[in-house]
Order: structure tokens, then sequence, then C-alpha cells
């Protein structure tokens, strides 16, 4: 179950973005920006997270569970690992 994507030039973007904003952060909290400022960063830096996740949980949905000409294992096999991974998404 490798595939994740096929537009992953897409997501990588995204977690380069996602990197960036957890730096600003980072720059934040060392700099002594007031709390406001680095709640609002970090409140962005999550939303951004839960987009990410939200891309890859379709996306693996499209692929490897309802994707035409998938046995019904492989769509028992895609749903467990869908189930496996929200369960640990929403923890």
């Amino acid at each position: 179950m490798g595939h994740l994507s096929t537009d992953n030039d897409a997501l990588i973007k995204r977690v380069r973005r996602l990197i960036g904003q957890l730096q600003a952060i980072e720059r934040a909290l060392a700099g002594g920006d007031d709390c406001t400022t680095t709640l609002h960063l970090a409140a962005a830096a999550r939303g951004a997270m839960g987009g990410l996740i939200e891309e890859l949980i379709e996306s693996h949905l499209k692929a490897h569970v309802s994707a035409p000409g998938l046995s019904a294992q492989e769509r028992d096999e895609g749903a467990q690992a869908l189930i496996a991974a929200i369960r640990r998404y929403a923890k």
C-alpha cells in the first residue's frame, strides 16, 4: 500500500509550508514574541497539519478502498489500514 497520491509534488509542497510554519513558531518562542502571536502561529500550523491529514486520508480512500477493480480482500485491507490511521489521528 505504498500509493499515496497521484500528485505527490503538491503534498511535498504542503509539508514544506508546514515546516515553515513550525519554524515560525520556534522563532516566536525563541524571540519571546507575545503569546497571542504564538498561539495564532500554532493554530495555523495545526490547521495545515489537519488539511494534510485529510488529503492523505482521501487519497488512501480513493486508491485502496473505493477504486474500481480492487478485490474484496484489497478493499478490506485498505479499510482496516484507514480505520487504524483514523484511530491514531483521533487521539
